[in-house]
């Protein structure tokens, strides 16, 4: 009896193995727009008007946030960051561009970031660590503890973390 499935050998793979020996994992920029679109679809589940730019970082010369989004009372314009749990560092002229969009905009400059298994965290660019080279830097347990959770950000329900009272 033939298995519905074949067992492929590494041979057959052997032109996408890399130097380590491994099969590629996902890009980083197919996870990152991966994540982008993850995020656009949970603002528009929360009633946000939202826009994906996804020419950000490298289809244009014009500096443009990853997400537009508003509920007619705010509006944000959002760079978002995703990491498996490593810190993520954002280039300080990325972040000067985002808060230059927004006050031209009219709108809320805000950094979204969100690590492997948690939900997204989102900060004003003013409340980021600064690095001696001028970028901004992320840590896991800093968004967890610090970072404004979705619901929160969206206008839902609170998340009460511990010794809040």
């Amino acid at each position: 009896m033939t298995p519905a499935f074949r067992w492929r050998s590494r041979t057959t793979f052997a032109p996408f193995i890399t130097a380590r020996g491994r099969l590629p994992t996902m890009s980083s920029n197919r996870k990152g727009d991966r994540r982008e679109r993850e995020l656009v679809n949970r603002l528009d589940e929360a009633g946000f008007a939202v826009m994906r730019a996804p020419a950000s970082g490298s289809a244009t010369t014009r500096e443009l946030p990853d997400v537009l989004a508003g509920n007619g009372e705010v509006f944000y314009a959002i760079e978002a960051k995703a990491s498996s749990g490593r810190p993520i560092y954002l280039d300080g002229e990325e972040v000067e561009a985002l808060i230059y969009f927004s006050q031209n905009f009219g709108a809320k400059a805000r950094i979204a970031v969100r690590f492997d298994r948690e939900d997204w965290y989102f900060f004003h660019p003013g409340d980021l660590y600064v690095t001696d080279g001028g970028n901004y830097r992320v840590k896991k347990e800093t968004a967890l503890a610090e970072g404004e959770d979705f619901e929160s950000f969206t206008g839902g329900p609170t998340q009460t973390k511990l010794g809040d009272d």
